[in-house]
């Protein structure tokens, strides 16, 4: 219509009329890549201290740094195993203001554990890339009397044997690696449901339970006291923050728990938005400041694009659907 439109103009309008709409074209385009506006809420479903506010405060203070025009601020909004912070990226305006750090619970796990959800977290929410993996660990007390996997399976195995797991929380990564572990031992573990990691050590440390599947930083301050051993990590590989720790898969037990973080968007956020603050958060995590500050948590970069953060997503929920059906795990 545009090009009839214009061919029944006489020529010197004909060009103004291309230049003008040029012009506009070029201006809607540089308003959507545009990134960051003057403040941006970087939305954490945890508390601090958390892994994902670790993550998110190292990775504002990059942004920060090269963006001196803009304040990039942390907000740690925890509950509900976090939907709660989830739930607000997911009804924001879909303009680069806010976003949101979060982990395979929010995205993946909560969906098939709890009864409702207040978003829908394939519609609702915009992945934009993976931001880093850290190893999970397979641990247990030193009183336990197991030197590895082999001999913590037979003890599983054993007759009248009633061991208890601990994990940071009803549907959380941390009991899903467990009853893995034990639906592929063909065994049953008891699970008893902390506050968060600390707590959970604390009751491996003094035996009130006799295993645990936790993030590696959260064990390794009290590997030197030998009160606890890990026996395996949960990542297909092996961790280079733990390189004579063999997997799980080594150890003849194909599960994989691989903890990472990733950053979202609300839903309908524009794709070149999008690749605009995608190549922002590549750029961070490559700088050799972020990555010293993320090693000394045992965190790795992992940068992606946004298709292959969907694909993990959608890898993730298959994974985990049969472990949480044969687990009988529901939350109302």
């Amino acid at each position: 219509m545009l090009g009839r439109l214009l061919r029944t103009l006489p020529p010197t309008l004909a060009l103004l009329g291309i230049a003008v709409c040029t012009i506009s074209t070029g201006a809607a385009a540089a308003q959507t890549t545009a990134w960051p506006p003057k403040l941006v809420r970087i939305v954490v479903p945890f508390g601090p201290g958390s892994t994902p506010d670790i993550v998110g405060r190292v990775l504002a203070d990059s942004l920060q740094a090269r963006h001196p025009g803009t304040s990039f601020v942390t907000e740690n909004k925890p509950g509900a195993a976090g939907n709660l912070g989830t739930d607000a990226v997911a009804k924001a305006a879909p303009d680069g203001a806010t976003l949101g750090i979060s982990i395979p619970g929010p995205l993946v796990i909560n969906q098939l554990v709890f009864t409702r959800l207040p978003y829908d977290p394939e519609h609702d929410i915009t992945p934009v890339t993976m931001l880093t993996r850290l190893p999970n660990v397979l641990v247990v007390p030193t009183s336990l009397g197991v030197g590895d996997v082999a001999a913590f399976v037979a003890r599983l195995k054993a007759p009248g044997s009633s061991l208890a797991y601990a994990s940071i929380g009803a549907g959380s990564l941390s009991q899903l690696c467990m009853e893995a572990i034990a639906q592929q031992a063909g065994a049953k573990l008891v699970h008893i449901p902390y506050a968060g990691s600390p707590n959970a050590v604390t009751a491996l440390i003094r035996g009130d339970v006799q295993a645990a599947c936790l993030p590696a930083i959260s064990v390794a301050p009290q590997l030197a006291s030998g009160t606890i051993k890990i026996l395996a990590v949960s990542t297909p590989e092996r961790s280079p923050f733990l390189p004579d720790v063999p997997t799980l898969k080594e150890s003849g037990i194909d599960v994989q728990s691989d903890a990472w973080n990733a950053l979202i968007a609300p839903r309908a956020t524009p794709t070149a938005l999008v690749d605009t603050i995608n190549a922002e958060l590549r750029q961070s995590l490559a700088e050799p400041a972020v990555i010293e500050k993320l090693k000394v948590q045992m965190i790795t970069p992992a940068p992606s694009s946004p298709d292959e953060l969907r694909k993990t997503l959608a890898d993730e929920k298959a994974l985990w659907s049969g472990v949480i059906r044969a687990a009988g795990i529901r939350i109302e």
